[in-house]
């Protein structure tokens, strides 16, 4: 079998996937295998019994969301006497930040991937504070859910609407060269998506303070094209996934609990470990002691080649993550070594313009024990209480062995 040829096949088709944004849906319109008592959420599968603090407490929210339970009791109940169904977003065409949590009602942006004909979806961006992705399910949390379902997500679908999608792909390879690095660090990318928006939405039917309320949301919140772009990074990982004979990762995800892999030519299974808690810089009066193992569904930017696989584009990241310029460099040189291919889309500036690094190959892991490096934010362990940092994390070589032994038993090598 022709490894080399078999990666070389997914990678093109990871490059050549090209995701537009569509609009803006409920999940339950949308989302294939979407139900009534379904939840998605971050990472591999997990029990209730086994999840993490902030993974628990957006379940919880969730349900308060959907009206499904009245207070947090009887939410934590209903999950545990089996009432609830949770699968990975991963399992629909869907991806989330932190917990990842979407409920039916939930809007969610719609992604056309018009090379591979194939939608991928994911949740619309909070925020920063407290927020659902954190765990948090306060009051003013749910506030908040409800006016971006009744207010910013069909005002941001009608004005998506109103001509040609978001070229979301383009979008990213313009702010990578704006020292975004596509994960953390999206402060050019959300007012490049913000200038997409802004003419349209100030076209629109609307009142004029609803048009500057979602305006003003959107503008304040650098991670505003996050979700859109992790979508964008669903599509192109699922353009390479099924390859037969392939040794390429398309897959990185965590649930708070355990940290998961998918390659390309190993089918839908899943190789698991323990998730470690990220490195980084802890905002006041916190520490690693409060930190909860990482989670999110976000490493899907690494794993389409971009976050930590991009920093040296993006020298300011490491005020949020730690580090210096140099550090940030070096990651990005570090993950060639253990790549496919040179982005033909995605270019790094301070390094002549070369692609970034672009398809994880598990053999190239194992053999020279280099683990992905992935840019993280990082949750307290305590549901509600929200973000208490940021930093870097590298995934369990456990998962990459595990996934190499079973390649070589599934092609008798």
């Amino acid at each position: 079998m022709d490894i080399d040829a078999a990666n070389t096949t997914a990678v093109e088709r990871m490059m050549a996937s090209r995701p537009i944004l569509r609009g803006v849906a409920a999940a339950r319109q949308v989302i294939p295998g979407m139900r009534p008592n379904l939840l998605l959420h971050a990472g591999p599968p997990i029990e209730w019994s086994r999840m993490s603090g902030p993974l628990r407490g957006a379940i919880i929210g969730a349900l308060l969301f959907e009206g499904l339970a009245k207070d947090e009791g009887a939410a934590a109940k209903m999950a545990e006497r089996g009432e609830v169904d949770f699968e990975p977003c991963h399992h629909h065409d869907a991806v989330g930040p932190m917990a990842g949590v979407i409920s039916p009602s939930m809007a969610v942006y719609v992604l056309e991937d018009v090379t591979h004909q194939r939608k991928t979806f994911s949740g619309l961006n909070e925020g920063y504070g407290k927020v659902l992705r954190y765990g948090a399910y306060s009051p003013e949390v749910l506030q908040r859910l409800r006016w971006m379902n009744d207010t910013l997500g069909p005002m941001v679908g009608e004005a998506l609407a109103a001509g040609d999608g978001l070229d979301v792909r383009a979008t990213m390879a313009e702010a990578l060269h704006m020292a975004d690095e596509g994960h953390n660090r999206n402060k050019a990318g959300s007012l490049l998506f913000l200038k997409f928006l802004a003419p349209r939405i100030a076209r629109l039917k609307v009142a004029p303070d609803a048009q500057a309320e979602v305006l003003q949301f959107i503008g304040d919140n650098a991670l505003s094209i996050l979700n859109p772009v992790m979508a964008a990074c669903k599509a192109m990982t699922a353009a390479a996934h099924g390859v037969e004979g392939s040794t390429v990762v398309t897959t990185m995800a965590r649930n708070g609990t355990d940290f998961g892999i998918r390659v390309s030519g190993l089918g839908d299974a899943w190789f698991t470990a323990p998730a470690a808690v990220p490195d980084g810089l802890y905002f006041p009066g916190y520490t690693a002691a409060d930190a909860n193992p990482d989670i999110g569904d976000s490493a899907i930017t690494e794993t389409a080649g971009v976050g930590g696989f991009a920093m040296a584009t993006a020298p300011a990241i490491v005020t949020f993550v730690g580090g210096t310029p140099r550090d940030a460099l070096n990651a990005t040189l570090e993950m060639y070594e253990i790549t496919v291919a040179e982005h033909k889309i995605f270019t790094l500036p301070p390094l002549d313009f070369r692609g970034t690094p672009t398809g994880i190959d598990i053999r190239k892991v194992v053999e020279l024990g280099i683990a992905p490096r992935i840019n993280t934010g990082i949750a307290h362990r305590l549901a509600g209480v929200g973000q208490v940092g940021a930093g870097l994390v590298r995934p369990p070589m456990a998962i990459f062995e595990q996934a190499l032994v079973a390649y070589a038993d599934t092609y008798k090598i």
